[in-house]
């Protein structure tokens, strides 16, 4: 039986939601671990280029705002999170269902995954987005952690993906 008749598009939509979650959590293991060694300059510009704000804060905002609605701090900080989560748990439902279908996509471990969603997303969509400044504004080390975070997000999703197909 080939990968791709074994589970069909809902079984692996579901598996990938799944592993999406685990490896969201893990990348913010890594991405909060990583940030804490920064150096305090290099923490202190990317602050100071954000706006003191997340993203996913400032999507949170402006969703609010195209609605009519307000969001205090603490309430965009909690739907950004909400977002972020959203956001990794879609991404590990198409990569699941992409994987199964198109072998290639899954022959690079999930780090292929994790650096186009890292390059197109972060470096690209966010910004152009408004959701912060452009990646000039930010130093060296905001790409590194963020390249390193979608990195272990692609791995995890992927390994979680073959743990869940070993059992299956």
């Amino acid at each position: 039986m080939s990968r791709h008749s074994r589970h069909g598009v809902a079984g692996d939509l579901v598996r990938g939601a799944l592993a999406g979650a685990f490896a969201t959590w893990i990348m913010g293991k890594v991405t909060s671990a990583m940030y804490a060694r920064e150096d305090r300059g290099a923490r202190r510009r990317e602050d100071e280029a954000r706006g003191g704000k997340t993203a996913y804060g400032v999507a949170a905002e402006k969703a609010a705002r195209a609605v009519g609605a307000e969001l205090g701090e603490e309430q965009a900080e909690r739907l950004g999170a909400a977002i972020h989560w959203a956001l990794g748990i879609g991404a590990g439902a198409v990569y699941a269902v992409l994987r199964r279908r198109f072998e290639a996509v899954g022959r690079a471990a999930g780090v292929g995954f994790g650096t186009a969603f890292w390059a197109v997303v972060d470096e690209g969509l966010v910004p152009a987005l408004g959701l912060t400044r452009g990646p000039l504004a930010f130093p060296w080390q905001t790409h590194a952690r963020g390249l390193a975070g979608h990195l272990s997000f692609g791995a995890v999703t992927e390994g979680t993906l073959r743990a869940l197909d070993a059992v299956a």
